[in-house]
């Protein structure tokens, strides 16, 4: 038991630490030798924050699927308010390095969402949604450049997304991605395109007809402020283009505690919302950034 609290105390301060914490794509995922950390060590993936109030022009009071089914309908509207609590907690861990003839690393990521009404006394206070986003990433180091960046890596991923709710409420996605990122001087540019198997599966489909197909994430960092942009896009040219924009900026408060301030247009901020348009601002604190 003390064998473990200790290693468990140890994940957490790596995780959190000033002196370990990551700062550019090389180090957080240990692309050469001179950043390798080793395996099953809890490290940072996306950013870690709550938004302490997120406001929406247009809360999804009667979620609805596009399968048309009798089973996917949904009863009367629930009163949520406008204003609610957002959090987000991402890490991840290497469990098989150099493999592949020694190019490759094997992830083990989780990610989870939550959108909880906390202010909404009337309904009692519920969580509205939770997303779940366990992924599975294997990577490759490279050095090549592209447009005046420095390609760092390419990979693929399985990814699940679930709100692990019933019917008529459930939604899911399995994707399998690609993905590479890039490097400029205070830029990282994350780019990924993905298959989603469940296009045309009975909970949600056509979700990546709303949701995207592929993603941009462009991050500008300086002085302890990182600015980021994530921009998704369903890929159809011709008719009825669709996505997401997602800007964030995070502040130097004191130390780790960093403000954060997050703005969102599009459909797909959750997995009940997937064919839902909504406009969000939200404003917190962060203590994990993408850099």
């Amino acid at each position: 038991m003390l064998f473990f609290s200790s290693f468990a105390n140890a994940q957490i301060q790596a995780l959190f630490n000033n002196k370990t914490q990551l700062r550019n794509m090389t180090e957080r995922w240990e692309l050469d030798t001179t950043a390798v950390r080793g395996t099953f060590l809890i490290t940072p993936y996306k950013p870690i924050y709550i938004l302490l109030g997120k406001y929406s022009s247009n809360p999804n009071e009667q979620p609805r699927s596009e399968n048309d089914s009798p089973e996917y309908i949904t009863p009367d509207g629930v009163n949520y308010d406008n204003v609610e609590l957002k959090f987000q907690l991402s890490f991840k861990t290497k469990v098989l390095q150099r493999i592949l003839w020694g190019n490759a690393d094997l992830w083990v990521a989780y990610t989870q969402k939550s959108f909880w009404q906390i202010y909404n006394t009337e309904l009692s206070r519920p969580f509205r949604e939770i997303n779940y986003e366990p992924e599975l990433i294997l990577n490759f180091p490279v050095k090549f450049k592209f447009f005046g960046f420095k390609t760092r890596m390419i990979g693929i991923a399985f990814n699940h997304l679930s709100n692990g709710k019933s019917e008529p409420f459930s939604r899911s996605l399995n994707r399998v991605i690609l993905h590479a990122g890039l490097e400029r001087k205070n830029w990282t540019v994350y780019v990924r395109s993905w298959y989603g198997m469940s296009d045309y599966g009975s909970d949600n489909p056509d979700i990546s007809d709303f949701m995207g197909r592929s993603d941009l994430n462009v991050i500008y960092a300086k002085n302890g402020n990182v600015l980021s942009f994530i921009g998704g896009y369903n890929m159809n040219f011709n008719s009825n283009p669709r996505g997401s924009a997602e800007f964030s900026w995070s502040y130097p408060i004191k130390n780790n505690l960093k403000g954060f301030l997050q703005v969102s247009h599009g459909y797909g901020e959750s997995l009940i919302d997937y064919n839902h348009l909504q406009t969000t601002v939200g404003l917190g604190v962060s203590l994990i950034e993408w850099l």
